[in-house]
């Protein structure tokens, strides 16, 4: 898997197309999630596409997401999110600045309002999630 520093530093050279195309291929990445796991129990309010995002621990207490959506943008954005915490264990989850970390693709402005207001309640059930995890 690509790492979010290295996606970065392609984004970077991009123009507006090219970056709006690596966005959706990153989408194309994620692993399939179930049809069964896509509830309304997993999915994020607030986005203008259906987001789902299900958490579960491995063996190794580390946090892993399965996650989709039923727009190919959003399904990148949602990589995107990913790319800061996947595989990671809950304490380490709760140290990362997730908002932080997607600053340098702007997206707020290199996509419409209604593709990216959902990222804040998808980082948050990303917490959520962590916080439930941490220490237990």
């Amino acid at each position: 898997m690509t790492e979010l520093s290295d996606i970065i530093e392609e984004y970077e050279f991009l123009d507006a197309d090219d970056r709006y195309r690596l966005i959706i291929d990153l989408g194309k990445e994620l692993e399939d999630m179930p049809d069964a796991l896509k509830t309304d129990a997993t999915l994020v309010r607030g986005c203008s596409a259906a987001v789902w995002v299900y958490p579960a621990q491995t063996d190794a207490g580390k946090l892993h997401f399965m996650a989709d959506s039923n727009a190919a943008i959003t399904k990148g954005i949602i990589a995107l999110v990913l790319k800061t915490v996947q595989d990671k264990p809950a304490d380490e989850i709760l140290r990362t600045d997730i908002a932080a970390a997607l600053e340098p693709f702007d997206l707020k402005n290199q996509l419409s309002s209604n593709r990216t207001q959902g990222i804040p309640n998808m980082i948050a059930l990303i917490r959520d999630t962590a916080e439930r995890y941490a220490g237990g």
